[in-house]
């Protein structure tokens, strides 16, 4: 069975996540799976992914800003594997670690506003992808905004949301933006639970 996987235009992670959904899809028998990324970077990802994975994998340039990237998954004796080998990494008692995600602009890191957006909608839709959720989610300062956004960041923080992740906003930070009547996921809080949550946390993550 022959899966293709269209990720041209889409940031990272989410080439890769693709694919691995499009593995799944394969089931015992295997087969392969080409995927297409505008970006050598997205190359790299794919090929670190395969490799961590066991899988054969090529890849090749078809045309500027156009690349192939193609994974090769053995039958059940590969599938069964490569599915007993995922659980032991997960297992650890990580797992039950109270770990805190704090937003506090809605941008990821410094230089490009648009770019930062961008990152941080592929951040949190990372989260979603992940195999251990964070407990919680802090939104202050400019990170109000992104918990007030319309789009795909919504469905995303609506789905973690849904799957027993806290999002709480600052209510003093919604205020100060003229944002109290447009919260769209989650509830508010005040600094005293905020502190009190990076106290408790066993992990920040602050992206």
């Amino acid at each position: 069975m022959n899966k293709f996987v269209d990720a041209m235009g889409d940031a990272c992670p989410i080439p890769v996540v693709k694919t691995k959904n499009a593995i799944k899809e394969l089931g015992a028998e295997g087969g392969s799976v080409e995927t297409l990324v505008d970006n050598e970077i997205a190359v790299q990802n794919l090929t670190k992914m395969a490799n961590q994975k066991g899988y054969g994998v090529s890849s090749e340039k078809l045309e500027e800003q156009k690349y192939k990237v193609t994974m090769v998954i053995g039958g059940t004796e590969t599938v069964e594997t490569v599915e007993k080998e995922e659980p032991v990494v997960c297992i650890p008692d990580a797992r039950k670690k109270n770990t805190l995600v704090v937003i506090s602009s809605d941008c990821m890191g410094e230089g490009d506003p648009k770019l930062g957006e961008a990152l941080m909608k592929s951040f949190i839709y990372a989260l979603t992808e992940q195999d251990e959720l964070p407990a919680c989610m802090l939104f202050y300062n400019g990170g109000a905004k992104v918990s007030c956004k319309e789009g795909p960041i919504m469905e995303d923080l609506k789905s973690l949301e849904a799957q027993g992740v806290e999002i709480l906003t600052c209510g003093t930070c919604l205020n100060h933006y003229g944002l109290s009547e447009e919260l769209k996921v989650g509830g508010v809080t005040n600094m005293y639970v905020i502190v009190e949550k990076m106290m408790q946390a066993d992990l920040i993550i602050k992206p």
